[in-house]
């Protein structure tokens, strides 16, 4: 039973990743719980799927994505579950036509909603400083 939600949740990771490196927001949007929160990195909180909807709008008309996830733990706990990532690739700021790497570590926290997994909580932060990234 626990593997074939972890499953489930490895499913929703990947159908996540390709609504970033699509810059999907109806799509990333759509994968987050109604109450869900998205905690950017230098970048304030979203609370709530037209605050999030708006934040993912933003971020993708200023940066295109193409990452992987790589799942260092899933951990599952009744209704809730946890894992923890760190994704790589590369991101292209639109405004300077510049790619560059992209190394995150993430936090998601998913609630199950009948019977469905939903991002409730995610938060992730840059392995790298941005501001080494530039030079």
């Amino acid at each position: 039973m626990e593997k074939d939600e972890k499953a489930k949740i490895e499913s929703l990771l990947k159908e996540y990743r390709l609504a970033l490196n699509t810059s999907n927001a109806d799509k990333a949007v759509e994968l987050y719980a109604k109450d869900g929160v998205f905690m950017p990195s230098e970048a304030p909180s979203a609370i709530g799927t037209p605050n999030i909807k708006n934040s993912y709008d933003f971020i993708f008309t200023q940066i295109c994505l193409n990452i992987e996830f790589f799942i260092e733990e899933i951990v599952i706990e009744g209704k809730f579950a946890f894992a923890t990532t760190i994704s790589k690739g590369t991101v292209t700021i639109r405004a300077l036509e510049k790619t560059l790497p992209e190394e995150n570590r993430e936090l998601f926290i998913f609630k199950n909603i009948d019977g469905e997994w939903k991002i409730g909580r995610y938060m992730f932060n840059k392995m790298t400083p941005a501001v080494q990234q530039t030079q």
